[in-house]
C-alpha cells in the first residue's frame, strides 16, 4: 500500500512538472533587437535606377506618398519650397502612388507633371503601393511600430508624411492635412 501511494505521489509530481513548467529566468543582460532604419532599404528612382536610402545619411528625411490628381497635389509646391529652404536639414523624398486611384499611368508622366506644374527638383521614386498587403517593403516598415520603433500609421490618403531622423529612424507621422510648411512640421525639422 505504501508503495502504491508513493508511486502515485511520484507520478503526480512528475506529471505536474511537465504540464506546469516554471518560466525560464529572464536574462537582463540579453540584447534587445533594435528597430531597423530606412537605411536598410533600396528603392527605385522614377527613372528606374536603384538607390540605397543610406545615401541620405546625416540629414532628416521627409518621406511622402504623392499623387498627381488629388486635392492635396498642390502640396508639391510647398514640398519643393521646404526642400530648398531647409536643404541643410532635410531631404524630401516623393513616392508617387496609385493606392488611392489618383496617380498618372506612368513614371514618365508623373515626372513630367511634377516638373512642369510644380518645378519639383527633390528626388522622386517609381510609383509604389503604400498600403495593404501589396505595400512595398519600405511602406510596410514605415507603418509598423514593431519594425520601426515609433510609428504605426499607414497612409490613409495621398500626401501622408514620415519624418526620419539623421540616424535613419522613423520619428513621426503626419496625415495629409498637415502642410509641408506648417509650423509643426518645420519645427520638427529644425530642432
Amino acid at each position: 500500500m505504501k508503495f502504491i501511494a508513493f508511486a502515485l505521489a511520484a507520478a503526480t509530481t512528475f506529471s505536474l512538472a511537465f504540464t506546469n513548467p516554471q518560466p525560464a529566468p529572464m536574462n537582463p543582460t540579453a540584447p534587445v533587437a533594435a528597430p531597423g532604419t530606412v537605411y536598410d532599404f533600396t528603392v527605385k528612382t522614377i527613372d528606374g535606377k536603384d538607390v540605397k536610402l543610406s545615401k541620405y545619411k546625416g540629414k532628416k528625411i521627409l518621406i511622402v506618398n504623392t499623387a498627381s490628381k488629388c486635392g492635396y497635389t498642390p502640396q508639391y509646391k510647398e514640398l519643393e519650397e521646404l526642400s530648398k529652404k531647409y536643404a541643410g536639414k532635410v531631404t524630401v523624398l516623393g513616392f508617387p502612388s496609385n493606392s488611392f486611384n489618383q496617380e498618372l499611368a506612368s513614371n514618365e508622366e508623373v515626372s513630367s507633371f511634377c516638373e512642369k506644374n510644380y518645378g519639383v527638383t527633390f528626388p522622386l521614386f517609381s510609383t509604389v503601393s503604400v498600403k495593404g498587403d501589396d505595400a512595398t517593403p519600405l511602406f510596410k516598415f514605415l507603418s509598423d511600430k514593431e519594425k520601426n520603433g515609433a510609428v504605426s500609421e499607414a497612409p490613409s490618403w495621398n500626401f501622408c508624411k514620415y519624418l526620419v531622423n539623421e540616424k535613419g529612424q522613423v520619428v513621426k507621422f503626419y496625415p495629409s492635412k498637415v502642410k509641408p510648411l506648417s509650423e509643426e512640421l518645420v519645427a520638427d525639422i529644425t530642432k
